[in-house]
């Protein structure tokens, strides 16, 4: 197999989200075949395509190649009878071929970002879609209304509830991010789904309750163990933005946990099951600016007017204040005065509307 073929191959997988790790020779001492800059890609079923030397270190490198796409984590590796230091960062393997040659090689595993499945086509479960796949996961989402989703370049959209979609999908992760809208069937659902963790947007109080309606519709308490609410560390978040924001950061150590388990190291000592527990953070640092996610994600966040009511796509309000560390949205110039004869009544309605978004 040349070079052009070896790459192409490599592309293949790539665009197949399949994992495989690429072998180069970067030392090679006769007698012996290889040279150095010698390739060979392994696939995860143990096929070796290219060359890297004779049979006799072939079943060496596969079996550390596959390691490395096990682990996610690169490696060097040597393979020689010669008496040598050993080094930390080497693995070392005696030659078996009675040529007695030495070979070196560097092994670096690609592996697929896991799937992240989001439920919820709310401003914090769009927002969350966003900042996943700017974290490198895989994303899809599934809702009753999916128009929102669709121009958000996902993995897949999948309308509706459906089991069977997402057993095929194959999450490893699942958000959901409902915030009202048929909470219970979406967390059944992800509970019901192969996901190894799913993680709840919803306040302490709401995320107790429903623990208790999963325990009402059956889901056994190994499968509850599975369930991460509230989603993420706590930064006192108030707007969809800023949920999304923590709930994304839930999802990052979730999946560090996972790749850490998989490759067989020990989890952290607050782990709790197969997974750790995301704690809450009792204080968060002032920041004096922070960009908004909205500006990069160009998914128009909608704020409820303390006024009339009305939802408001944020991005596009033509009427915005300022007033009691707030920043306040308006639909036309008549509630933006209306609030104005009286800041103090809308201000009180405007918090407590924004802070309900999060339960």
């Amino acid at each position: 197999m040349n070079d052009d073929t070896l790459l192409q191959l490599e592309q293949r997988l790539i665009e197949a989200s399949l994992p495989f790790a690429v072998t180069t020779v970067i030392r090679a001492l006769p007698p012996t075949s290889a040279w150095v800059g010698a390739q060979a890609l392994v696939e995860a079923d143990g096929a070796l395509h290219g060359w890297i030397g004779g049979g006799c270190s072939r079943a060496i490198v596969i079996q550390a190649a596959l390691e490395a796409i096990r682990s996610g984590r690169p490696k060097l590796l040597r393979i020689s009878n010669a008496l040598a230091t050993r080094q930390a960062d080497v693995e070392d393997h005696a030659m078996p071929c009675a040529s007695n040659g030495t070979i070196e090689l560097f092994i670096q595993p690609t592996v697929p970002p896991p799937v992240v499945l989001v439920l919820g086509s709310t401003p914090t479960a769009l927002e969350a879609c966003v900042l996943a796949q700017r974290m490198g996961l895989r994303v899809a989402a599934a809702a009753s209304v999916t128009l929102p989703l669709a121009a958000l370049g996902l993995l897949r959209v999948i309308e509706g509830l459906d089991d069977a979609a997402f057993a095929a999908l194959k999450p490893q992760l699942v958000l959901v991010a409902t915030q009202g809208d048929a909470d219970e069937q979406a967390l059944e659902a992800a509970l019901r789904s192969p996901a190894e963790a799913v993680l709840l947007v919803a306040s302490q109080r709401k995320a107790d309750k429903l623990r208790e309606a999963m325990r009402a519709r059956g889901i056994a308490p190994e499968r509850l163990a599975a369930l991460h609410a509230p989603a993420g560390p706590s930064i006192h978040a108030r707007t969809p933005e800023e949920i999304a924001l923590g709930a994304v950061a839930g999802l990052v150590a979730l999946r560090r946990s996972l790749e850490q388990v998989q490759a067989g190291g020990a989890l952290t000592p607050d782990a709790s099951g197969p997974l750790p527990v995301v704690r809450p953070c009792e204080s968060m640092p002032s920041v004096a600016s922070v960009a908004s996610v909205a500006s990069v994600a160009s998914i128009p966040a909608r704020y409820i007017n303390p006024v009339c009511g009305m939802a408001i796509e944020m991005a596009s309000a033509k009427y915005v204040i300022d007033y009691g560390g707030q920043r306040l949205y308006f639909c036309c110039d008549g509630c933006k005065i209306e609030f104005e004869r009286e800041p103090g009544k809308y201000l009180a309605i405007a918090l407590g509307t924004q802070l309900g978004e999060t339960t």
